[in-house]
């Protein structure tokens, strides 16, 4: 999928507004793309560069074919700067770099577009350097700072750029792209139920402990929603042995509550079964708040799974 359909689906709002504001010649000098990693932020910014400096522009869109669009995906075109940390911060000699990248006379015509990745994460002499250069922009440019951490950036730099806020994926365009990304259907969808991030889904998706532990509550599951005592002695000797750690143990109880939610789902038109369902998410609910007041995970499991099977 090409940044302009993946954007007009998942950021039908920004991706309207900065399409009117080419073709309406109302761009502005600076911009911060603002939200979530895998939100659509660095699509965009690519999407503007090509648009920008398209040879063949059609309906407003560019033609991702030209010799220009293809250089910029290639990361080769010579009017478009991309800057991103060297090691965990972005450090004043990149940004004097790109000043006097930018103080050259163009190679080629038409604008210049710079985006920096994880602006954030400038130490204060970059920062500073950065605010320099959008006091004073080059004539023919258009700046693009991409964060996920709006607080992280200088008010004196915020106040030099226009905000573009992106919403979080919605969830069926998330589930899309992961089966883009050859994930099954199904562990897409529960991902989707875990995080709306895409970095963050692909993280999880290639976690082994996670693609190990989900099956394991497949089973418990299976053992639940039978009413099975095999759920009670299946904590013991599976369920515990995958929550070492706080965050697996809250990540567990993410995954049953996910599951019993796509059972209820299933259900709806069984009023009785609808009930037992709901009155099972209330038990997880309740466990995962346990959980968060620092009871031990086994005894609020081994008991969560004695209530479901009552």
């Amino acid at each position: 999928m090409g940044e302009g359909n993946f954007l007009a689906q998942s950021q039908p709002l920004v991706y309207s507004q900065m399409k009117k504001n080419v073709e309406h010649e109302r761009l502005a000098h600076a911009y911060i793309f603002e939200g979530d990693n895998g939100c659509g932020k660095h699509e965009m910014a690519l999407w503007l560069a090509k648009r920008l400096l398209c040879l063949n522009v059609t309906e407003g869109k560019p033609c991702e074919q030209c010799v220009n669009c293809n250089r910029i995906n290639e990361g080769e075109h010579p009017n478009v700067q991309l800057l991103e940390p060297d090691g965990q911060t972005i450090k004043v000699y990149q940004i004097r770099q790109l000043q006097a990248e930018l103080a050259k006379s163009s190679f080629e015509k038409g604008m210049q577009i710079f985006v920096i990745q994880q602006a954030d994460k400038m130490n204060p002499s970059a920062a500073n350097s950065l605010l320099k250069l959008l006091e004073e922009p080059p004539g023919n440019s258009v700046a693009i700072l991409e964060t996920n951490v709006l607080g992280k950036i200088l008010p004196t730099i915020q106040s030099r750029c226009q905000i573009v806020h992106f919403t979080p994926l919605a969830k069926e365009h998330l589930i899309k792209r992961l089966e883009e990304n050859h994930l099954s259907t199904n562990v897409a969808k529960l991902i989707a139920n875990l995080t709306n991030s895409y970095d963050k889904a692909v993280e999880i998706s290639e976690d082994e402990w996670f693609n190990e532990t989900r099956e394991i509550i497949s089973t418990w599951f299976d053992y639940l929603k039978k009413g099975d005592p095999q759920a009670f002695i299946f904590v013991q000797k599976k369920v515990v042995a995958q929550a070492k750690e706080k965050e697996q143990q809250r990540m567990i109880f993410a995954i049953l509550l996910v599951y019993f939610q796509n059972e209820r789902d299933r259900s709806l038109e069984n009023r009785q079964q609808t009930q037992r369902n709901n009155h099972i998410l209330e038990l997880i609910l309740q466990a995962q708040q346990k959980l968060t007041a620092n009871v031990a995970f086994q005894g609020t499991a081994e008991q969560l799974a004695l209530r479901i099977i009552d």
